[in-house]
């Protein structure tokens, strides 16, 4: 699919590359806002956009570093991204936008809902943590041991190399988006009760993410298997058979389950007896 319009907008210091689907302002559906995970970019995005640009708007955007938006001197975080997001939402004149993040962009949709509740009308997050103890332990020595080296050849390195032909900085960005990983976020459990969006949590039973901070993150989003019974939960969970990499390619499982959720469809109960 091609975007209805793309390019650049000074964001907090940045020159924010995004791309919109469709048109804003035309519909009483909210638009949907899709964050990429680490290390990815618009271009990698095109199985979610084609999932849901037929019935509601698309906004997609590249963070701090990532694809056509290019670095930096400020450090990498959680909240920056999440500010960014929000100030695109306000320079494209978005007064509230659902939102769906997979990884890094899950764990910057929830800083979203935290830091701009205003801006966020409903939230999914896909394979995320909402602080570092979430992630498996070997995740997290595998972020400390991903020096230049180890990105050598990969796709991550020829999509930055594609946009940016400079090694120079090419291994500045892997030392800092390092740097982002050891840190991470820490999102207190108050803040997560705090957030007003009605939300989805999706994680994969074999995910980097352990299960048990899924159900967590589940629950706190006020998760209750009794709310389902009387009308549209406040929150919804999604376990599927796969990695944290796998559940990425579940576009045509999840985005139905996704657009049902966006859109309040009651859950129906069939007659068992």
């Amino acid at each position: 699919m091609k975007p209805s319009r793309s390019g650049h907008v000074p964001i907090n210091g940045l020159s924010l590359y995004h791309e919109v689907y469709g048109e804003l302002g035309t519909s009483e559906t909210a638009p949907l806002l899709l964050i990429p995970g680490a290390h990815m970019a618009t271009d990698s995005m095109g199985q979610w956009v084609s999932a849901f640009a037929g019935t509601r708007t698309v906004i997609v955007f590249d963070q701090q570093g990532h694809g056509r938006t290019p670095d930096t001197s400020r450090e990498l975080s959680y909240p920056h991204f999440a500010d960014d997001a929000a100030a695109l939402l306000r320079a494209l004149q978005v007064e509230r936008a659902d939102v769906m993040g997979y990884s890094q962009g899950g764990g910057v949709a929830l800083q979203l809902a935290v830091r701009h509740p205003a801006l966020v009308n409903k939230l999914v997050t896909l394979s995320a943590a909402y602080r570092r103890d979430g992630w498996y332990p070997w995740v997290v020595d595998g972020i400390e041991d991903s020096g230049t080296t180890w990105w050598a050849g990969t796709s991550v390195e020829k999509a930055f190399l594609a946009h940016t032909p400079d090694t120079a900085a090419l291994q500045a960005y892997l030392e800092k988006m390092r740097v982002f990983g050891r840190n991470d976020q820490y999102i207190s459990d108050a803040e997560m009760r705090s957030i007003s969006a009605k939300t989805m949590v999706i994680g994969g039973d074999a995910d980097d993410v352990k299960p048990e901070h899924t159900l967590a993150m589940f629950k706190l989003r006020n998760g209750d298997a009794s709310a389902s019974m009387s009308g549209v939960p406040a929150a919804r969970l999604v376990i599927l058979p796969t990695t944290h990499v796998g559940i990425f390619w579940q576009s045509a499982v999840l985005a139905p389950m996704v657009s049902a959720f966006l859109d309040d469809v009651t859950p129906t109960t069939p007659d068992l007896f």
